[in-house]
């Protein structure tokens, strides 16, 4: 799903407003899903940011009940600003200059694979978004963030978490930490030993796309039990 301003979708490419409308707008396809598949078992998958709001969707009861599990890559649980001041001001400045694009938060130049293949792949997509991050967003990130920290043990939901141990843009603890203190009764954790971001676009992408897959069968097996 492109949320708003990314992808395809409408909007000023790479601002979001709210990420708590992507929650929402996950709650609308969700529904649309399962009302032209009955029957059929639904997983959300979300990486990096996409992760986070996986995850906050997850909490609301009225989602949750639709899923079999959520998988998350990367995901951006605990996010900190390139510098502490910026963290105190984004508040103040995501109201004042929300769509300004704020270069000194930018990670671009951050390794996130190791196949220069799989990167120019992705980087000459026009709808990947390279520029600077808009101010309105990176606070949108921090809180949602912030939120999930605070939240973890209302986790309950059957989850897979995926995490390079090398990742520079996402902290691979902060996974350690929801896998620790969840509430889930089937959770996972696979933490891959130098392995950078970008999990699926990783040169062991196709080992990892086969993990993921094991996991669902399994979840959808304990069902028949």
């Amino acid at each position: 799903m492109d949320w708003i301003g990314h992808g395809g979708s409408d909007g000023l490419h790479g601002y979001v407003p709210s990420l708590d409308y992507v929650v929402e707008d996950i709650d609308v396809l969700l529904g649309k899903i399962v009302l032209e598949n009955p029957g059929v078992p639904c997983f959300l998958l979300g990486h990096s940011t996409g992760g986070a709001v996986v995850l906050k969707a997850s909490l609301f009861p009225h989602i949750r009940g639709k899923l079999e599990g959520i998988i998350l890559t990367s995901p951006a649980l605990r996010v900190k600003p390139a510098h502490p001041i910026v963290g105190a001001v984004a508040p103040i400045f995501s109201l004042l200059a929300p769509k300004f694009q704020f270069k000194g938060a930018n990670k671009r130049g951050i390794p996130v694979s190791r196949d220069p293949a799989a990167l120019l792949a992705k980087y000459s997509d026009p709808l990947v978004y390279t520029g600077p991050i808009r101010v309105r967003t990176g606070h949108e990130i921090l809180r949602i963030s912030s939120y999930l920290l605070h939240n973890l043990k209302k986790v309950t939901v059957p989850f897979m978490v995926l995490h390079g141990t090398a990742d520079r843009v996402t902290d691979p603890l902060a996974s350690q930490d929801l896998y620790n203190e969840a509430s889930s009764r089937h959770k996972d954790l696979r933490l891959y030993d130098g392995f950078l971001h970008d999990l699926l676009f990783e040169p062991e992408r196709d080992e990892i796309a086969a993990d993921i897959i094991d996991w669902m069968e399994r979840m959808l097996a304990l069902q028949t039990v």
